[in-house]
């Protein structure tokens, strides 16, 4: 009888689990093969240039440098924030009486046990808390390249170089990058209060929209010849995506 009323929850809710997961691994293959066919990859391509730029003429970029890595900074703090304030919220809902933990809606589908809602509520006060934990380490990695971009680079009297830098910057937006993917992670269990099958669609939906968003989508041309009035070839290029 029990599992009649759980089923639902054992297999969409791991389902969905497993095809947000199965896509990171895609990505991060691609990542790791391919990179120039991501927004991930081409982005730590950029990141690197941009400090060996700011090396290179440190007097004139000091302070362009110190104020894009504060804006980074500020983008930490704000999913730091929102992280641990969700977490907050949900420590104060498993803390309260199980009248409050009760479904809305009785109707909805799934199991609507005491374990089951507590296990809902632990499973996404688990995953804030790990965002929170990459949000802030990721600002401290910040902070050092903060400090360190603008001293002196000389590998003869400091060990401080531009690739320890650029390494630093890197792992903080690696830690940046899987804080996001963790809050983004938690919002299909988020619906998983009001029933397994939501959970199960908005993952499926993630995957779509979580593509375009860490894929290039290049055109390729096509050329085509043709010979105007003036007996000049010319040459029509179309876009496909």
């Amino acid at each position: 009888m029990e599992w009649r009323k759980c089923y639902l929850d054992v297999i969409l809710v791991p389902l969905g689990f497993i095809i947000i997961t199965t896509y990171h691994i895609w990505l991060w293959q691609k990542v790791r093969t391919q990179p120039e066919t991501t927004i991930i990859g081409i982005n730590s391509r950029g990141r690197r240039l941009w400090v060996q730029s700011i090396v290179k003429d440190n007097d004139k970029k000091n302070i362009l440098a110190v104020q894009s890595l504060r804006n980074a900074i500020m983008g930490c703090s704000l999913m730091a924030t929102t992280s641990i304030l969700l977490c907050s919220g949900l420590a104060a809902v498993i803390s309260s009486t199980y009248s409050v933990k009760k479904p809305l809606n009785d109707a909805v589908y799934g199991a609507h046990g005491e374990f089951m809602v507590a296990l809902k509520y632990v499973t996404l006060l688990t995953i804030f808390l790990f965002s929170f934990l990459c949000h802030s380490l990721s600002i401290r990695f910040i902070n050092q390249v903060n400090i360190l971009i603008n001293a002196p680079m000389d590998p003869t009297i400091s060990f401080i170089t531009t690739d320890y830098v650029t390494d630093l910057l890197e792992k903080g937006f690696l830690l940046n990058t899987v804080g996001n993917r963790l809050f983004y992670a938690a919002l299909p269990l988020l619906l998983w209060i009001f029933g397994p099958v939501v959970v199960f669609l908005c993952s499926v939906t993630m995957v779509p929209v979580l593509y375009n968003l860490d894929f290039v989508l290049r055109s390729s041309e096509k050329g085509k010849s043709s010979v105007n009035g003036n007996g000049n070839q010319e040459v029509e290029f179309s876009d496909n995506v």
